[in-house]
């Protein structure tokens, strides 16, 4: 049983470092107008509504610290962000289902929607950047359509490998009964 829950935590591990390292070298350069998507968030929100609130708040705090190690002006803004949002996705683990993808598409795009507003607030207008608008129009929206779109090709990637994963928990545990 132990070796399972190691194995999960390397595989996860794994996925948010992929994730990661994606974001920083190949989608960068997939920028459309300055535009690129954030896989992390996708990562985090996936690891939030199929695992649960705990997993996605570990998930989240890992991907927003090393995000914050990146390009973070202090360590700990991006990961509190993606905390939550791990947080807020996994509430929604009651009611997802894995053949349903409208859910994710839309957790995601809320998750989206709502880092870019976060954002926005808590480091341009505190220093009494007021273009809203602009910033909505030319950041947040087009990455929230960049995201979802890059989302229908990772997406279902995730899901095959939770569903191997607890495949393997749900013979593991039915040896010991």
């Amino acid at each position: 049983m132990k070796s399972i829950k190691i194995r999960r935590i390397v595989v996860t591990a794994v996925i948010v470092i992929a994730a990661y390292l994606l974001q920083c070298t190949i989608f960068a350069s997939l920028e459309i107008a300055g535009i690129k998507p954030n896989l992390m968030l996708i990562v985090t929100a996936s690891f939030g509504f199929m695992r649960g609130p705990r997993e996605g708040m570990i998930v989240g705090f890992a991907s927003g610290l090393l995000i914050d190690i990146q390009y973070g002006d202090m360590i700990g803004f991006y990961a509190l962000i993606y905390l939550i949002t791990g947080y807020i996705n996994g509430l929604f683990e009651q009611i997802y289902f894995d053949e349903d993808i409208k859910l994710p598409l839309f957790l995601i795009a809320a998750s989206d929607l709502v880092y870019g507003f976060a954002v926005y607030f808590l480091t341009f207008l505190l220093r009494s950047d007021f273009n809203f608008l602009y910033y909505l129009n030319r950041i947040i929206v087009p990455e929230a359509i960049y995201t979802i779109a890059v989302t229908l090709i990772i997406y279902p990637l995730l899901l095959f490998i939770n569903h191997k994963l607890e495949a393997e928990e749900k013979r593991s545990a039915s040896k010991f009964v």
